[in-house]
């Protein structure tokens, strides 16, 4: 499939095979796309006095697509926004950490809408193109920061220009340690764009579309109808595979703006390519700022019947406590890998299964391998393991990122309202 990522083709064809891209990266955080403009401020939400409003705007009403979490608890802002994108297009997102604004009724929603209300008025457009995120404590009133939440978003967008991501990025921290945001020039061969992002997300992550924030922009002519199944295709493969602590949140959200100003588009497969490119890597440096992690856990799942089926089995072992605390502690329990895939409901053959953690085979056809303990717990104890689960079964193959569970995550959310 050779056809402009604006043509009226079929974006099926795309997911059938990667393209021929090539990617550079760029600075500026999702600013770099021409014509985006970003700022954060400290409106006095969060109790520290750090930054906790952020606005990102395209300039102009452009195509949608947004995706947000499965949990059927869903904050005001994740209904709020769910309406103003239906109709595939949006102007600006308005984040605000510091209050999730999530189980707080109908003073919540009134909140919600008046901030996008309140926005729109400002930037001069209809209140429907405003989208709005909100990340914090659940359950804690919004209505009594409305004011200062107004205030916030009049200077954020006040301030935003094209030098503005670091600040927007900063803005929307919780537990996070660290700002995340990326931005890759995509040659796409017949054409190219930039696209840039960024995101945050510590804890709560969970792999039923993972938990966070996370707002995108690229150049590229991208109607929303396209857009849409595209950006759903690649939330599945990267922040679909990431976990923490198998806690869904309130909150999540992915919204991609399309601003259609590049003048020779990439192709279909090639931007699918590129958008997978940007939001992996977001969703890698989530699991990497994981709540009291000291490792980053890559599960390959190989030899599948199918890729649902190696990402589930995948998941089964990131969720599993018993594994991530063996990892915490770089004990090589490979029975602990196997019991969680068997507690799961994917059907798949105990002995054909053979395990490695890094280079070491610890399982072979299910039972346990020769192996050195002593170089298999010099392996788990690397800030980056490797663990290889091959099922013998097929072909089919799914990587799911996680971490270790130390006494530190623990102590975090212990405390996190106290």
């Amino acid at each position: 499939m050779n056809g402009p990522v604006g043509a009226d083709t079929d974006v099926a064809e795309a997911w059938y095979g990667r393209a021929a891209a090539s990617f550079a990266p760029l600075d500026g955080g999702i600013c770099a796309v021409p014509g985006v403009r970003a700022g954060g401020v400290a409106a006095g939400l969060k109790p520290s006095g750090s930054l906790d409003v952020a606005v990102v705007d395209a300039g102009r009403p452009v195509d949608v697509a947004v995706v947000q979490t499965r949990n059927q608890v869903r904050a005001a802002p994740v209904e709020v926004t769910a309406r103003h994108a239906a109709d595939g297009r949006a102007r600006a997102v308005v984040l605000n950490a510091g209050n999730a604004n999530a189980c707080t009724g109908p003073d919540g929603e009134l909140v919600a809408v008046d901030t996008a209300t309140h926005a729109a008025a400002t930037l001069g457009c209809a209140t429907e193109d405003v989208l709005v995120c909100s990340t914090g404590v659940i359950g804690q009133p919004m209505l009594p920061q409305r004011a200062r939440l107004l205030a916030g978003v009049d200077a954020a967008i006040a301030i935003a220009d094209g030098a503005g991501g670091d600040a927007a990025a900063r803005a929307i921290m919780t537990t996070d340690t660290t700002p995340k945001s990326v931005a890759l020039q995509l040659d796409g061969g017949a054409g190219g764009c930039v696209i840039a992002g960024l995101t945050k997300g510590s804890g709560m992550i969970a792999p039923a579309m993972a938990t966070m924030l996370c707002v995108v922009a690229t150049d590229a002519p991208v109607p929303a109808r396209i857009l849409q199944p595209i950006v759903a295709q690649a939330v599945d493969q990267t922040f679909g595979r990431i976990t923490v602590d198998g806690c869904m949140s309130t909150n999540d959200a992915v919204i991609v703006l399309a601003t259609g100003e590049v003048e020779r588009a990439p192709t279909v497969a090639a931007f699918t390519e590129g958008l997978t490119a940007v939001l992996g890597d977001l969703a890698e440096q989530i699991v990497r700022d994981g709540e009291g992690a000291s490792r980053l856990i890559r599960l390959r799942v190989t030899a599948a019947e199918s890729v649902d089926a190696a990402a589930a089995l995948g998941r089964a072992i990131a969720d599993s406590v018993l594994v991530r605390t063996a990892f915490a502690g770089a004990d090589p329990n490979w029975g602990r890998v196997l019991a969680a895939m068997g507690a799961s409901e994917v059907p798949f053959e105990p002995g054909r299964v053979d395990i490695r953690f890094g280079p070491v085979t610890v399982c072979r056809f299910g039972v346990g391998a020769s192996f050195d303990h002593g170089h298999a717990a010099s392996v788990l104890s690397r800030s980056e393991i490797d663990v290889t689960v091959h099922l013998g079964l097929g072909a089919a193959e799914a990587t799911v990122l996680t971490t270790d569970l130390t006494h530190d995550y623990v102590t975090i959310n212990a405390e996190y309202t106290t």
